[in-house]
């Protein structure tokens, strides 16, 4: 760093006996991305320096974008810069550290066993040591600069030290080198860039560059009466620079190019490993992990293939040099700048995606001023109309233009500030309108016309019935209509424009739409003064809805038997499904049935079994029990077997209701 920072100042002495020149702007190109294209250029003879200055923020894009040439045989000999880094960190560089302002105690104690001379004294520092001195009833503590002189030790208050001087060059140049380097410190929002040219002879020279400017923007009047709309267009540009612009070819480039701001100016560091001597490194277990695949080796020499054409690339893009920033950066050779087209105020050309404007006449514009430059001046085609919509306001519709660019310019968007038979009629806002284009403005309310939106719907309405595979697929169809009447309380006949909101799941029916947005149908309407029209604006929706036929109940199966939409193989179809379900449910009716019997006879059983553990087997009743049991047992056999039946016959019926089900396919 401390070598870095002498380098620096010998070349600046060097650079000194060189003559400074200045480059005026000649061309400046600024984008509505937020940056400006500035090229210089001028003569130099010989060997020359050119200075320019910059905010501290403005340097990135400088290193990032500037392009230099020396034409005629000439050449750029260095580009120099200020350092980023802290100046505390340069500052520690040195061997006398001035950081955080230093007393002259702590600049001595830095230069133990340097030679010094304090008026006629003379020695070597050995310290500085601090101890307290008696004053009056008190003790001060007091700095003392201990020297090893000709005659031995000496102990000399610093308070009455006058003047120190280093005698070694060395040490003497470190402290006037660390001081400049403070001083350069001081400012650290100007930056001065030096560029250095060498040549023989006269030649022209040109340095061109990227920096960040405000964006420029428009604004319009539109004036409107008996003949065609007349619109005038105004560019705002802002010099914020710290140069006057004079005479400059200014072209103004509207779009969005890629622009970023990348930190180049701040000096990076690389932590790295600190490493050992191997000698004093000791082995230690290792544990090694089993491979999971083995991998090809890859190909020897693919790495310099690819390297290759890339090195050779470069080296012709190196060769192109000025011809290939030409391509990047618009100049007045490069991109045709100077041609001019015939427009009153700006000619216009586009640069691939972009559109620009060229002011004709040389711009001179202080430094910290804004200009309005004219770049539109013509007759436009356009057609009054009132334009409805009910987000915006619900009862009157707004006083607008459909107005068609007949101007060779491309229109980029801004404010429109609209008069009507001499006087202000109100303002509007256009997006960007390329040459030929059509854009709807609107200026005022128009109070004159009032819309009433009535809106109605019907209930939903079958409209098919499909079955595949199990499942009942019906189809409705729902539809809503919205009328607006529109009414003409004024003077003049007048055309309407209404906007109708535009739903991707609904399907407009009537009537058929002027034009169409990306979210809005337009339907026009002529309306003559004390007239009332209406337009009639009806969608429709199909929605299906899937049901499992198993799941479907009788009262749905019979709605479905009774619409007219159904065709009659589905009716029949439905019939049979019907059919099957109700056998299907009748089986499985009776096998509840006797399996409740069942539990029946089982619970009269257990309680059989109860009363005749009480009894004495050669009772009357016991024996009536013993009987009444036995029939049951007859009885509980044959519902038994009942019921195996109709679990079999449910599983059949089952199995055919699915099977069926899965078969249709109408």
């Amino acid at each position: 760093m401390r070598k870095l920072a002498l380098l620096l100042l010998v070349a600046a002495a060097l650079a000194q006996d060189e003559p400074k020149v200045e480059l005026p702007l000649k061309q400046l190109v600024l984008f509505t991305s937020g940056v400006g294209y500035y090229q210089r250029d001028g003569e130099v003879t010989g060997a020359a320096r050119l200075e320019l200055q910059f905010d501290a923020k403005d340097v990135n894009d400088l290193l990032k974008s500037l392009v230099l040439r020396d034409f005629d045989g000439g050449r750029v000999a260095s580009v120099t810069y200020a350092s980023r880094d802290p100046v505390t960190k340069t500052l520690k560089s040195f061997a006398i550290d001035l950081t955080g302002d230093p007393p002259l105690s702590h600049i001595l104690a830095q230069a133990r066993g340097e030679q010094v001379e304090l008026g006629a004294l003379k020695g070597t520092i050995v310290g500085v040591e601090r101890r307290p001195v008696p004053v009056k009833d008190a003790a001060i503590e007091k700095a003392f600069l201990n020297l090893l002189t000709a005659e031995g030790l000496a102990s000399i208050a610093l308070d009455d030290v006058q003047r120190i001087r280093f005698l070694r060059p060395e040490l003497d140049e470190e402290l006037r080198l660390a001081l400049a380097t403070l001083a350069q410190g001081h400012d650290t929002q100007k930056k001065t860039v030096a560029i250095r040219f060498t040549g023989e002879g006269k030649r022209r020279v040109r340095t061109a560059y990227i920096a960040e400017s405000p964006i420029w923007k428009t604004s319009y009047r539109l004036v409107l009466g008996e003949g065609a709309p007349w619109l005038q267009g105004w560019a705002i540009v802002e010099n914020t620079s710290d140069e006057d612009w004079k005479d400059v070819n200014l072209t103004l480039v509207s779009g969005r190019p890629i622009s970023f701001v990348m930190d180049l100016y701040q000096p990076l560091y690389v932590a790295r490993p600190e490493m050992r001597l191997k000698l004093y490194e000791s082995l230690r277990a290792q544990r090694y992990e089993e491979a999971m695949e083995v991998l090809a080796e890859s190909e020897e020499g693919a790495s310099g293939a690819d390297d290759a054409p890339r090195d050779k690339d470069m080296g012709a893009e190196r060769k192109r040099g000025w011809g290939a920033a030409k391509a990047l950066a618009p100049t007045a050779e490069a991109s045709g700048f100077a041609d001019r087209g015939a427009a009153p105020a700006a000619a216009g050309g586009e640069v691939g995606e972009l559109f620009r404007y060229v002011i004709e006449a040389p711009v001179t514009l202080p430094r910290q001023k804004s200009a309005l430059l004219p770049i539109v001046g013509a007759e436009v085609s356009g057609e009054k109309v009132s334009i409805y919509d009910e987000r915006v306001h619900g009862k009157h519709p707004l006083n607008g233009l459909r107005m068609k660019n007949t101007t060779a310019l491309h229109l980029m968007q801004g404010p429109i500030t609209v008069f009507d038979e001499g006087t202000y009629a109100g303002d509007a806002l256009i997006d960007d309108l390329e040459p030929g284009g059509e854009r709807l403005i609107s200026y005022a309310l128009d109070l004159d016309t009032e819309v009433e939106p009535v809106a109605k719907s019907a209930p939903a309405q079958l409209v098919s019935v499909r079955l595949y595979k199990g499942t009942l697929i019906a189809t409705n169809r729902f539809l809503r209509e919205k009328t607006y009447g529109i009414r003409n309380r004024g003077t003049k006949p007048k055309i309407v424009l209404v906007e109708h909101l535009l739903d991707p799941d609904w399907k407009l029916l009537r009537p058929e739409p002027k034009e169409r947005t990306r979210d809005a149908y337009r339907f026009a309407a002529d309306v003559n003064p004390s007239e009332k029209v209406q337009i009639e604006v009806a969608e429709e929706r199909q929605l299906s809805q899937n049901v499992a036929l198993s799941n479907l109940g009788d009262e749905a199966i019979l709605f479905y038997l009774r619409a007219p939409v159904v065709s009659e193989k589905v009716k029949e179809a439905l019939a049979k499904v019907a059919e099957m379900k109700q056998q299907l449910s009748q089986t499985n009716a009776e096998l509840q049935r006797n399996v409740q019997q069942v539990n029946e006879i089982s619970q009269d059983q257990k309680r059989i079994r109860e009363n005749m553990g009480q009894l004495d087997r050669t009772s009357q009743i016991y024996q009536r029990y013993v009987k009444t049991l036995s029939e049951q047992e007859d009885k509980l056999a044959t519902v038994q077997q009942r019921i195996l039946d109709l679990r079999e016959e449910e599983g059949k019926q089952r199995k055919a209701l699915d099977e069926f089900l899965l078969s249709l396919d109408l």
